[in-house]
Parts: C-alpha cells; structure tokens; sequence
C-alpha cells in the first residue's frame, strides 16, 4: 500500500533527532493547555522528571500526558491497544462540552482524540457508537465511532471522513485474529499474513502522524486528513473482501439440527467416522461443539481453500476499472494463493496429496487403497480414490453428487476445496490426471524424482505456472504410459485377451467342449469347476503354442449366475445402456429368478464363462467393467459357436444312410425328410452368418483400430476411454445393446439349439420309419414336434431380420453386411403334407 509521509516544511528540523530546551517547552505548554487538568507550571518540570507523580495522582483522578516521561518521548506506546478487540480508554473524565472552546483548541483536541480512533481505541470526544456492544456485535462488523455533538461543524465534515479508518482497522485486526485459528487452513493463514503486512504500513503512517503531531506546530487536521485520504480507499478495500469473505457462510439451517446434513454425507466420510468413533449422534455432537467455538460455518465448512481465492479473484474481476483495488487484490492472490500453488505442485510433481485442510479441488478416499485391487481387480482405485470435489469428471461433463457439499446459499458457490478458482478451471482435470498418474507409480515401488526447477516459485495469475502443469501432466502421462505398455506388456494381455475370449484361436474351444460336453450338460450349480479347469489347461496345453500360449494360466474357468440374454434384458431395460458398474446381483429379481431356478436349472455350457487374473497397475486398464465386458461377448460367440457345432453334428447325421435312402412305400417320411434338412440347413446358415458377421466384421476390423489407436495413444485417460469405447462398439455392432435384437435373437438361438438336442430322437423316428415300425400315433408325434420348431423359427426370423434392417438404416450402419448375408437365407418353407391329422404350418 502507498501512503504519504507527512514530511516538516524545514528540512533542518528533519535531521534533528533531540528538540531544543525551546521547542520543547513550547510542546508541552500546547498539550498542556488543552488538557482539562492542568498542572501549574512549577510543577512542570518536576513532572517530566518524573518527581512528585505519587501527590499527582492523589489529586487528579486521570494523570495528564505531560506528566508521562513516556509519552513525550514515544507517545504511541500509550495508544497501542494489547488486543484486535477495542477498549474502552481507562482513566477519561466525563466529557465536556466544547461550545465555550475555540476552534483552534477543539481541533488540537479532536487531533489527539483522533490518532487514539485510528488505533481502534476511544477517545474522549470521539466515542464508541451508543449502539456499540462488544459481547453481542459482531467483531468483523468493526467499531463504529461517533463525534461529539458539541464540536464545531467546520471540522465535523473532516472528522466523520477519517472515522471509517477506525472501524476498518478493528474489522481487519479481528479477522486476522480469528482466521489464524489452525482449522481454517494455509490459504487463510497466507492471506491474513499479507494483510497483517499492509497493516503494518498503515501503523508506520500512524507513528508518522503522531511524530508530526508532537513535533510539528503546523501540523492541522486538514494535514491528517491529507495524509490518510489515500489509506481510507486501501483499507475499505480489505474491510469488503473481509465482509464478503464473513459473509458467504450459509445461514440457512442448524448444523447440530438439520437432517439434510446427515443425508449429504459422503458414504466414505460416514464409514471413516464410523470407524473413528464418532457416527451417528457422537458426529453430530463434535460438529456442534466446533460450530459453537467459531471453527466451522453453519453449512459446516468453512470458507477456506479454493473458496477464499475465488472470492478475491471475483472482487478483483468486478473491481478491474479501479487501479488501486486491482493491484491491491491482485497481491493478496498471490500471497493467498501461494500455498495452494505449493501443494498442487507437490500433487503434481509427486502424486502426494498434502491436503490436512481439504483446501485443494482434488479429494481422497483414503479408505479405499491398492489392498482393494489385489483382492478384487476393480476400476474404483482409479475412478474413486482420487476425484473432484466438485463432483465433475473427464469422462462426462455431469456432475455426480454423491459426497459433494451442497453450494452455499449467498453466491451459490461451492464450498472450502469444492470451489475450484476460475484461474484453474479449464486445468482441474490436468492437475487430477497429473497427480493419478505419479500415484499409480508411487504405488508399484517406483521412485519419482522431482526436477529442481519445478521449485521454482510461481503465482496462480503467472503463465509459468500454467506452462508448469501442463508439462508435469506430460511428463506423468509418458511415464505411465511406459510402465503400463512396456514394462507391464499392456499390448500382449490384450491380444491374448482376444485370443482366449474372442476366439481367434478356436481350436481350443472345440476340444473343451469336445473333452467336457458331458459335464456341461450338467446344471450349473452341480457342475466341478476343478475339473472344468483342468480340462480347460489341457486343452490349451495342446492346442496353443510360441507366442499365443502367453499368460494362459491367467484363464479361469467360472459359471455366471444367470443366462446371458436374461440378464441383458434386464440391464438394458432399466438403463439403456451397459453401463460401466453394471453388477449382476443388482438388477436380478431374486425371488422370480429363484422361481425360474427351481423349474428351469441353468445348464453349464449357458453359463460357461473365463476369468483373466490380473495385477495391479494392469488392473486400471483391464479393470472389472472391462472384465465384464469380455465375457459378454465370449458368452455370445460360445453360445454361437456351440449351437454351430450342434448342428453340424445333426448334419453329419443326417448323411448317414438312414435319411439318404429313398422310400418310395413311405410317401409321408419322404415329405417330412427335405422339410428337416431345409430347416436344419437355414439354421446352420443363419448360425454360421451371425458367427462370422460378428468375428470378421466386428471384432477384427475393431481390433486392428483399437491397436492402431494404441500405437499413436499419448496420454493414459485416452488409453483407457479408447479400450473402454472399442468393448462398447464390439457391444453395439454385435447386437447387444438393443432389447428387441437381443429378445429376438434369444429365441431364435434357443430355437437352434433345442432343435439339436432333438436330432437324435429325429433320428430315432426315421429309423422306425425305415424298418416299417412307425405307427400312425408316432408320425403325428414327429410331425408335431417338427412343425412347432418350423414355426418359431419362422416367426422369429423375419421379425429379427425386419429389425436388423431397421438399426442398419437408422442407428447402427455396420449392420448393413448382415443384412445382406441374413437375406440369403430362406425364409419360406415346403408346403405341408395334406393330411387332416397334421396342423397346417403358419405363413412366415
């Protein structure tokens, strides 16, 4: 802050550090003389020499300032108040008036009275407002002072123009004593430090004042007021940040009383309570006691943190015509925001959050840590351990409100740290990203060095800093990006990821379910998944070989807990969409799915899935919502490639001699015959045109892009929303995102795969068909059993390719090839034979 000097008009009198015998003498008698006890001028001496002070004080009730040694000679000792909270001068008579005074002494008395208000002390004809309460007014609200009735108007104007600078200077010495306390924070503390700097400016003017006032006879109210005039305006300043910084408490609602509050607490806050002793009504209770003892504001955080830089960069915006309120507001940014600099830089440069205030915008769930990751390879260590208090994320622009504080009341801003400064707005996710990044290496064992010239001090306003982020984000995004992609050999666990559940080496499989069919047409809660597992080992020990035999221990054999197209029925009814923290067991009806149990098991080869172990820090990318992913889709090729393999074994069938042979005596069987290969043919068909739609139009080409994108991937969010997107697309284009593909498709396949399982009881009827013991009972059995599978899959097969059509012309184009090869297959069938015993076949 600038403030004038009051300088003497001789310069001589400047260089003298003693007065003359004169001028003393000449000083006292003024003070003296205006004084309402005077001493007589023999005694004068004996009093500055400090003699007969004892029979003084016997015979006034208030000493005279001439009397004081002390004062003569540093008369501002007797005005500094021990306190930020003002008292009442000690010792002053009851006040006169000054009708019968003449102006030159009422204004050499309203001087002195005058240097006690600039200090925050009363005066004798400047006195406390009547109103004024110290236990009951608010200390931020500052003292104000009011002048004597009696005193001339001339100088009334002047006086009233310097009060403000006292009730400034008490708000502001009552804000740095109480926003000093420990719990409000480092961002607090810096800018109490600053203004408690600019205050001692404003004291060094106020010695300056007083020296002028002893020394200088010319010295006159109109000097001082000439003197503080700039100091007003700079004051005021400080006094308004500090009203709107008191002020954007919100005032709505009790925090020992309100029940909202208890619904806002975060899950993880109300656990690490809960473990510390104090949920429930023992939190409540603390959080009472600290309201009454001033720590926390009514909303139960306080203003602190990013809060306190967003109010002064806001004051500094709406105040950016003023000069002097820019520089003002602009240092106390810089000096307040300098511990926030520090610890994001630590978070950057270190990926240690140093946050025992919680001032930054970036939030720890330190209940949840890589302990979680070896047990359960989950994405919550990456997604939830380290977010936003503001609730916003990189992923999507919409703010999730789990555990973030509601916004004030006055302002509407957020909150303490949730209130990110709207200098770092545009680089939260940066600074978020940066710190995740050095913590994921911190957590494998890896030492961080931090560059030296990263100490180098830098303020929030200053382009260095922001040329600091984003080289600190780059230079955590690369070493990640390293660790994951060469040392931990991202890039082979995905393709053996598509090995195993895409079935690109499929030979495997064929010999699993050749080795394990009998086991799999067992339920699945009878099935060995021992045994299921050792079966799987050995096939993958003849089968796959050299490179693509890479990290096939990792594969677990598993049983889901319902079927396939079930459970996206219910996940993509309630939401939409698969989401990315879709759990099984949260959109299962329990009790109809214990129903449907009871009559229908679930067989095992429905319910057949792999697992993938995987470690941390490879679990932030192959993580359980991609996990879940993997098996939906190895779900749908098994279930595919099964059904293939069944009907290919009907077919083998059906070129056996039995159904070769031509009956001319059995006209009937003759006509039945062609109606079940055709049938059996459209099936195969349609099976093998999924199967291989979905290996060499989906999930090849999407494969080779996800690789191409990995190659050129430069930052480690990237990596994971670019694998993440390639899951989801594999999901779309294979049709299972939509309810009606996936209803209609469920039937069909459930069609094609009992037709199967009755190909041997098919075969059967032919045989007694051949040797003439077929009965006329057992020719409309067969007729019956056959037409009903003709008819579902009739119906069915139009309805799923009219829908086909419809998402490859509006939504999904990459379906167009599918069409094409589903419009090859027939989609009429044989006529039936005229016989009133056997129901017509209903038109496709």
């Amino acid at each position: 802050m600038d403030y004038y000097t009051p300088r003497s008009k001789t310069g001589a009198r400047q260089k003298k550090i003693s007065l003359s015998a004169k001028e003393y003498t000449k000083i006292a008698g003024t003070i003296a003389s205006v004084r309402r006890n005077r001493v007589q001028g023999d005694e004068l001496d004996n009093e500055v020499n400090g003699r007969g002070h004892s029979s003084r004080e016997a015979r006034y009730n208030e000493p005279s300032f001439i009397a004081e040694t002390s004062f003569v000679r540093a008369p501002l000792n007797s005005r500094v108040s021990s306190g930020a909270v003002p008292q009442k001068s000690k010792g002053k008579g009851k006040q006169e008036s000054l009708d019968h005074v003449s102006v030159e002494i009422q204004e050499a008395m309203i001087l002195e009275d005058l240097l006690y208000v600039l200090m925050g002390i009363e005066g004798t004809y400047v006195t406390f407002h009547p109103d004024y309460s110290p236990e009951e007014d608010d200390p931020l609200q500052g003292v104000h002072f009011t002048v004597a009735s009696s005193l001339d108007s001339s100088l009334r104007d002047l006086v009233e123009r310097i009060l403000p600078l006292g009730t400034y200077y008490t708000a502001i010495s009552s804000f740095i004593e109480h926003r000093s306390d420990l719990d409000y924070g480092l961002v607090n503390h810096a800018l109490c430090a600053a203004i408690r700097d600019m205050l001692k400016d404003y004291q060094t003017l106020l010695s300056q004042l007083e020296h002028a006032f002893n020394y200088s006879p010319q010295f006159s109210l109109q000097k001082l007021w000439f003197y503080v005039h700039p100091t007003v305006h700079t004051l005021s300043l400080i006094y308004q940040l500090i009203l709107e910084l008191g002020s954007a408490d919100d005032p709505s609602g009790e925090l020992s009383g309100s029940s909202s509050d208890s619904e806002s607490i975060d899950p993880e806050e109300e656990a690490r309570n809960e473990a510390l002793g104090i949920g429930g009504a023992k939190l409540k209770a603390v959080l009472s006691e600290i309201d009454k003892n001033g720590l926390a504001t009514s909303s139960g955080i306080a203003v602190k943190g990013g809060e306190v830089l967003t109010i002064i960069w806001e004051r500094m915006q709406n105040m950016s015509g003023d000069p002097t309120a820019n520089m003002l507001y602009g240092s106390l940014l810089k000096a307040a925001g300098k511990p926030y600099v520090n610890m994001l830089k630590m978070w950057m440069t270190t990926g240690r959050l140093m946050d025992s205030h919680e001032e930054l915008l970036v939030k720890e769930s330190k209940f949840i840590d890589r302990g979680i990751l070896e047990m359960d390879y989950t994405d919550e260590y990456w997604e939830r351990r380290y977010t936003l208090r503001d609730g916003t994320s990189s992923t999507t622009s919409k703010r999730h409100l789990a555990g973030v504080p509601s916004p004030r009341s006055i302002g509407g801003r957020l909150p303490g740290g949730a209130c990110v400064p709207p200098l770092l707005e545009g680089w939260k996710h940066k600074i978020l990203l940066a710190g995740k990044y050095l913590n994921v290496i911190r957590e494998c064992g890896i030492e961080i060095r931090r560059d030296p010239h990263d100490d180098e001090e830098c303020s929030m306003d200053d382009e260095k800093f922001y040329a600091f982020i984003e080289k600190a984000y780059s230079h955590a995004n690369q070493t990640l990006l390293q660790l994951l992609i060469k040392d931990q050999q991202l890039i082979p666990r995905l393709r053996s990821f598509k090995r195993y559940f895409f079935l690109s080496h499929s030979s495997f499989l064929t010999h699993l379910l050749d080795l394990s069919q009998n086991e799999l047409r067992k339920s699945a809660k009878s099935v060995s998944i021992i045994k299921l597992q050792s079966l799987l080992d050995l096939a993958l020990n003849n089968d796959v070989h050299g490179d693509e035999a890479l990290f096939r221990e990792d594969v677990k054999v598993t049983m889901a807990a319902t079927g396939l197209y079930e459970w996206l029925m219910k996940v993509v009814g309630e939401s939409g969409q698969i989401g990315d923290e879709i759990d099984p067991s949260k959109v299962r009806d329990e009790k109809k799915e214990k129903e449907r149990d009871e009559k229908k098991p679930l067989l095992a080869i429905d319910a057949l899935v792999f697992d993938y172990s995987v470690k941390f820090p490879l679990s932030l990318v192959i993580s359980r919502k991609t996990i879940l992913r993997y098996q939906l889709l190895f779900r749908f090729l098994l279930n595919l490639k099964h059904a293939e393999q069944s009907l290919s074994s009907v077919w083998i069938d059906h070129k056996t001699t039995t159904w070769r042979q031509t009956m001319q005596d059995q006209p009937e069987f003759e006509k039945w015959k062609p109606r079940v290969f055709l049938l059996r043919a459209r099936m195969l068909s349609f099976v093998q045109q999924i199967l291989a739609f979905a290996t060499f139009e989906v999930l090849e080409p999407n494969w080779r892009a996800l690789e191409g994108k990995l190659d050129k991937v430069s930052t480690v969010d990237q990596l994971l929303r670019d694998h993440v997107d390639f899951l989801d697309t594999c999901l779309k284009e294979c049709m299972l995102t939509s309810s009606k593909l996936i209803k209609a498709f469920s039937k069909l396949i459930a069609t094609c795969s009992m037709f199967a399982m009755y190909g041997p009881s098919f075969t059967r009827s032919a045989n007694k068909a051949v040797d003439g013991l077929e009965t006329e009972q057992d020719q409309a059995r067969r007729w019956d059993t056959f037409i009903k599978f003709e008819a579902n899959f009739n119906h069915w097969f139009p309805i799923y390719l009219d829908c086909v059509q419809y998402y490859a012309s509006s939504e999904n184009v990459s379906l167009l090839p599918l069409v094409v090869r589903l419009s090859s297959i027939k989609t009429a069938s044989a006529a039936p034979p005229s016989s009133s015993s056997h129901p017509p076949v209903p038109s496709s």
